[in-house]
C-alpha cells in the first residue's frame, strides 16, 4: 500500500463504540440504497475519518432470516458507521439492533422516511410517520437492549400536507421512548404518485420547518438533509443545527468529503492525492477477491466519482466501467485507465501550449 494510506489507516485503528458517541458527528453521508454498501463507505473513509457514515437501509427481517453475516459484514476502518435499520415489529427491530451492536456498529438508526412502493408495501419507511406511537414503541424495544445509540431519520411530512403540527408532534412522541437523535430530510415524502428517485427532487425542500424544530426542541440533537450540495450551504445549516446530513452530492462528487474533516472537525484534511485513494483502492480490490471473491466491478462503480469535475474524468471512468475489462484483474484495469487518462492529459496540456503559442506569435 503506498505509504501514506498506509499511515491513514493506522490512525482509522478505531475500536466499536461502547457509549453514545458525543457530540453527534457534524457532518455525515446519508444512507443510499443500492450505493452505501461496505465497499462505498470503505472508499468513503479514505477521503475522511469524522465523518459519520450509514449502511444502506437494512430490513430487520433480512438480518433474522435472510443472513446475518451478509447484511451485517463491514470493515474495520469504516468506524463510525450506523446501521440504519427498516421495520415495523418493535421485537424484531430489538433483535436487529442487538445483532448491530454485537457486529460492532456506532448508531442503530430506524428508517422513517423512505417513501418506496416495496418500503410501504411493508409498512414502514417514511409510512410509519403515520404511527408515531409505534415508532416510539419500535424505539424503546432497541433501546432496551443496546447500549448505543438509538436514532431516527424521518421527512417533515407525508404526502401534500404541510402541517408543522404533524413533524412536532411525530418528534415528541418518539423523544417520549428515549430517542434524542433526529436526522431530518427537509422534505415531505409523497407516498402516491412519484417514484423514489422523484420524491428526492419534486417536493419542496423547506429548511426553514427543520430549523423550526431546532428552536422548539433545543434539548435534542437535530441534523438535516435534502438538496445540501456546497460548503456555503453546510456551513449556513450548521449556524441552525447540529448536524448535516449529505446524500447524492457526496457519491457523485466524492473528493468533496476530503475537505471535511478540515473545514468541520479542525482535523487535518486528506492526506492523500486522488491518485493514491485509487491506488488503495486497487488493493482493496484484490483483498476482496482473494477474501470473498467479490468482482472488482462491484467496487470500482463507488469510485467513478474521484476525478468529477477534472479533465479527462470521462475517459477515466469509461475504463473503469467497461463491461468488456471485468474478467481482466483489477491492477490491469487500473494500469489502462491511468495510461489512458495520462495520455489524455497530456494531449490536453500540448495543445493548450500549442494555443498558447500561437497566440504569442
Amino acid at each position: 500500500m503506498v505509504q501514506n494510506a498506509q499511515k491513514w489507516y493506522e490512525m482509522m485503528s478505531i475500536k466499536p463504540s461502547t457509549s453514545p458517541m458525543k457530540p453527534y458527528s457534524r457532518l455525515s453521508v446519508a444512507p443510499m440504497m443500492d450505493w452505501t454498501d461496505r465497499h462505498c463507505r470503505y472508499f468513503h473513509r479514505l477521503l475522511t475519518r469524522q465523518t459519520l457514515l450509514y449502511t444502506e437501509m437494512v430490513n430487520a427481517g433480512g438480518i433474522l432470516y435472510g443472513g446475518t453475516e451478509r447484511h451485517l459484514r463491514f470493515n474495520a476502518e469504516e468506524h463510525p458507521v450506523a446501521l440504519q435499520l427498516g421495520g415495523n415489529e418493535p421485537d424484531k427491530l430489538a433483535q436487529a439492533a442487538r445483532l448491530g451492536q454485537q457486529w460492532g456498529y456506532d448508531e442503530i438508526n430506524l428508517n422513517c422516511g423512505c417513501p418506496s412502493d416495496r418500503v410501504q408495501r411493508g409498512a414502514f419507511g417514511a409510512s410509519l410517520m403515520k404511527a408515531p406511537q409505534l415508532v416510539a414503541d419500535c424505539v424503546k424495544a432497541m433501546k432496551d437492549v443496546v447500549s448505543v445509540p438509538v436514532t431516527v431519520k424521518h421527512r417533515i411530512g407525508i404526502d401534500k400536507v404541510e402541517d408543522y403540527g404533524f413533524v412536532r408532534d411525530f418528534i415528541g412522541t418518539v423523544a417520549e421512548a428515549g430517542c434524542t437523535v433526529f436526522i431530518v430530510h427537509a422534505r415531505n415524502a409523497w407516498l402516491q404518485g412519484l417514484s423514489p428517485k422523484e420524491n428526492r427532487d419534486i417536493p419542496p425542500l423547506r429548511y426553514e420547518v427543520v430549523h423550526r424544530l431546532k428552536a422548539e426542541f433545543p434539548e435534542f440533537t437535530i441534523a438535516i438533509n435534502g438538496g445540501i450540495q456546497t460548503d456555503e450551504v453546510v456551513l449556513e445549516q450548521l449556524d441552525h443545527l447540529d448536524g448535516v446530513m449529505i446524500g447524492r452530492e457526496a457519491y457523485h462528487n466524492p473528493w468533496w468529503l476530503a475537505r471535511w474533516d478540515q473545514l468541520y472537525y479542525g482535523g487535518a484534511p486528506c492526506p492523500l492525492t486522488r491518485e493514491e485513494v485509487e491506488v488503495a483502492m486497487v488493493e482493496y480490490m484484490e483483498r476482496e477477491a482473494a477474501q470473498h471473491g467479490t468482482p472488482w466491478p462491484h467496487i470500482a462503480r463507488h469510485m467513478l466519482g474521484l476525478r468529477h469535475g477534472l479533465p479527462g474524468a470521462r475517459i477515466w471512468r469509461q475504463v473503469w466501467s467497461n463491461h468488456l475489462l471485468k474478467d481482466r484483474p483489477a491492477r490491469e484495469v487500473h494500469a489502462l485507465a491511468m495510461d489512458t487518462y495520462g495520455t489524455f492529459a497530456y494531449g490536453q496540456s500540448a495543445e493548450a501550449e500549442t494555443a498558447s503559442s500561437a497566440r504569442q506569435e
